[in-house]
């Protein structure tokens, strides 16, 4: 799967960084992606030798976690790991970061977690001194998660058919379609429809009453004027026309 997301991207001199959670943690992708000259950053299990590990850290080796404008993130935490954990698996450069944070009101603790602490691992082979900076790289990938909601609202959520040829096709259509309301979010809309979900957006635009006439050779899509977001679905035909052609 690695290789193919890969595949797709654009062939220039570009970085590429893959980044997962804990699920794809391990040597063997981490020495296949040095193999192909990406870069990593993965999520890590902790077990009971990387939850001894964290809780052997002083407390004035923790520096403050970002948030990606710069400001510090509240209750949050990061510490290296490297030189605790057993790395001899891992490629060479390799890393291993940890983030605490005070856990949300009302979540449960894991048995991972001590003194109303969460704690979040990575191993990375990005080489950067700024921990906070890294530990925002990694934390970032949960937009994945946003997409993955996307999807099954957008008819990943059940597979119709009784076939598992069927099924694929169903998949190619629920990714197309989700591809085309991300690129629609981005190049068309602004505000909060540029980050709605699924729903709010086919309720919003793709509901609305309209009529296509002709006129002096035209066609002409006519928005019903009194619906809520008739402006908006308007400014993103006038942006989708103003956008540069490429063959």
């Amino acid at each position: 799967m690695v290789d193919l997301a890969l595949a797709q991207l654009p062939t220039d001199e570009r970085p590429v960084l893959v980044r997962s959670d804990s699920a794809g943690g391990s040597s063997r992708l981490a020495w296949h992606l040095r193999q192909q000259g990406v870069g990593f950053t993965l999520g890590m299990q902790i077990d009971a030798h990387v939850r001894e590990a964290i809780l052997a850290q002083p407390e004035h080796a923790w520096t403050p976690a970002v948030e990606p404008d710069g400001q510090v993130r509240p209750g949050a935490e990061v510490c290296e790991l490297t030189g605790w954990v057993d790395l001899s698996n891992w490629p060479d450069g390799t890393g291993v970061l940890c983030r605490r944070e005070d856990a949300h009101p009302g979540a449960q603790l894991r048995f991972t977690d001590h003194d109303g602490h969460r704690f979040q691992v990575f191993l990375t082979d990005q080489a950067d001194p700024d921990l906070a900076r890294l530990e925002l790289r990694h934390r970032q990938r949960a937009r994945v998660e946003d997409r993955i909601r996307a999807a099954k609202a957008t008819g990943l959520a059940n597979l119709p058919f009784d076939r598992m040829r069927r099924n694929a096709i169903w998949l190619e259509l629920v990714l197309a379609a989700q591809d085309l309301t991300c690129w629609t979010q981005a190049l068309l809309l602004n505000g909060p429809l540029a980050v709605a979900e699924p729903k709010a957006l086919r309720y919003r635009l793709l509901h609305v009453a309209a009529r296509v006439v002709r006129h002096a050779r035209r066609l002409i899509l006519r928005l019903q004027a009194s619906w809520p977001w008739a402006a908006e679905l308007a400014g993103a035909f006038a942006r989708l026309r103003a956008l540069p052609l490429r063959c």
